[in-house]
């Protein structure tokens, strides 16, 4: 267990290694919550979509916005029917 000191301005720093388990950076956002047991919780908040923007590769013709939606509701019934079968 690592100790941490908060500053007058109610600032703390985590540790390296804490900062690496959480895959924080400059910037990052964490939710604090308070578990049954009454222990704060830190977790960190899921990060900007925009971020991954070029990741995967695709070199078909564009596709608007409501043939995507479309997709995806082909594939929310999909995965339904296959749930209640």
């Amino acid at each position: 267990m690592t100790t941490i000191t908060m500053t007058s301005k109610g600032q703390v720093t985590l540790p390296a290694a804490t900062r690496a388990k959480l895959r924080l950076a400059a910037g990052s956002k964490l939710l604090v919550s308070e578990n049954e047991r009454g222990e704060i919780v830190l977790r960190p908040k899921t990060g900007d979509v925009r971020r991954v923007r070029g990741a995967l590769k695709y070199d078909g013709p564009p596709v608007t916005i409501d043939e995507m939606n479309e997709a995806i509701g082909r594939a929310a019934v999909k995965s339904f029917k296959r749930s209640i079968s």
